[in-house]
């Protein structure tokens, strides 16, 4: 992991944790900028790399658990919580909303920096998975209306014949535009298109699907 291609995130009031934290973290050779409110957190620009967010709880605008809600709807990076008043019901709603881990102070360098590791693979993992979604919307908005409409007979399960004839179409003619979906959805057979149409939640309109009767 080289300091350009992630970032740490950290909020914390106490000038002394943030600095110690920034200190440790490059020694690891990992960047961190650190931030002294959830609203200066929020309002910062930030790159888009693979990240984690080390959380106080206690902050002077916001709680972290309350922040950590209030973004639940966008993409933000992985969080760790750090607090020196842990206490069981706020570490189990934090989990349970998703927080990588919930580390309570004084907690020790090996721990912080497994639970950041494991936030940022996280974050790339998720980052992965968003790109090959985007990737997999291109090649759909590249079919033609037809094609559009040939995709989802085909992972139905439909013989050639009956597709074309759902659509009013010559069975030739509907065999052209399989082999054109199959090639611009990048789909090696016909599993792996079933695999891309519920990937991207393409409406499936006949009950009779891939290895059915």
């Amino acid at each position: 992991m080289t300091a350009d291609d992630h970032i740490v995130f950290i909020v914390d009031d106490d000038e002394r944790i943030r600095e110690a934290l920034v200190e440790l973290l490059d020694s690891h050779g990992m960047h961190a900028i650190a931030f002294e409110s959830a609203c200066d957190y929020v309002r910062a620009d930030k790159p888009d790399v693979p990240a984690c967010l080390v959380l106080d709880i206690e902050l002077p605008d916001i709680n972290g658990l309350d922040l950590q809600r209030q973004i639940a709807d966008r993409d933000h990076p992985p969080i760790v919580f750090i607090t020196g008043h842990g206490d069981i019901p706020s570490s189990v709603r934090a989990i349970k909303h998703g927080a990588v881990d919930f580390l309570t102070k004084p907690f020790s360098d090996a721990d912080l920096m497994a639970a950041i590791h494991a936030a940022i693979a996280q974050d790339r993992e998720k980052r992965a998975e968003r790109a090959e979604i985007d990737m997999l919307r291109q090649h759909y908005l590249d079919l033609t209306p037809r094609e559009r409409e040939v995709l989802p007979l085909v992972v139905s399960g439909l013989l050639n014949k009956q597709a074309a004839a759902e659509l009013g179409i010559s069975e030739v003619t509907l065999q052209i535009h399989r082999r054109n979906v199959m090639q611009k959805m990048a789909a090696a057979s016909l599993a792996d298109l079933v695999r891309i149409a519920e990937r991207l939640e393409i409406p499936i309109t006949h009950s009779r699907r891939v290895g059915g009767n």
